[in-house]
């Protein structure tokens, strides 16, 4: 697929840099500009010629006073604030965000493994039945806190267990499923389970979609070393 004129460009580049407060550096825009034009093919002399039709769409814009450049960094005027925000209803719709890969099981456990230790817990991997469990210390005999992974297989399993370390420790269960974009919409798709065979566990299970776990996990690994130099 051939490449978009530069003056397509324009309009996602003021974008782009008023969703960022009006400032980026030029070399971060390449890889977010793409976003608008997803049917691109790699190609190897691509990603020079894409570069280079940034830079004219950026001349073009400088000339009729959007933008301005200096050190490598790209700047809104006024006007081409105003006109960001005037475009911003037809243009935002056409940027679509890359689909990532979604983690898988063996990586969620390592995740919340690592979670587990940078909070002060001791933390195992498929400790007798359980996906992932955290102690208070490594001779506590009670699992403080119980996690299921629910990737694929059957539902009810992972909730037995959850049943099973509530009854016999009041561990706290945690179930993480793949597809949940909140807890609130997990919650409404489990329901009929937390309100039925499981509603002993109903009020007390916290369910977590992959990308919390990521997001968590993602936050505490900037600042793990505080934790652990507060925690040790």
């Amino acid at each position: 697929m051939a490449l978009p004129e530069s003056a397509r460009l324009e309009g996602p580049i003021l974008q782009e840099l008023l969703a960022l407060g009006g400032e980026e550096r030029l070399r971060a825009l390449y890889d977010r500009l793409r976003a608008y034009f997803p049917h691109l093919e790699e190609q190897p002399d691509a990603s020079a010629r894409w570069r280079l039709l940034v830079q004219r769409a950026g001349s073009r814009l400088v000339k009729k006073g959007e933008l301005q450049r200096h050190a490598g960094r790209w700047r809104l005027t006024e006007r081409g604030r105003r006109r960001a925000e005037a475009e911003r209803m037809f243009l935002e719709p056409l940027r679509v965000e890359p689909l990532r890969r979604a983690p898988s099981h063996a990586e969620l456990q390592t995740m919340l493994v690592e979670i587990g230790r940078w909070l002060g817990k001791h933390a195992e991997r498929e400790h007798d039945r359980y996906d992932v469990v955290w102690k208070d210390s490594s001779l506590s005999p009670r699992l403080s806190h119980v996690f299921e992974i629910q990737v694929r297989g059957k539902l009810e399993s992972a909730l037995a267990k959850l049943k099973h370390a509530y009854d016999t420790q009041r561990s706290k269960p945690v179930l993480v499923i793949s597809d949940a974009r909140d807890e609130r919409r997990a919650r409404e798709w489990l329901r009929p389970y937390l309100s039925g065979s499981f509603h002993e566990i109903g009020e007390v299970t916290v369910v977590l979609g992959a990308g919390d776990v990521e997001r968590l996990h993602r936050a505490l690994t900037s600042v793990r070393d505080v934790l652990c130099g507060i925690l040790t």
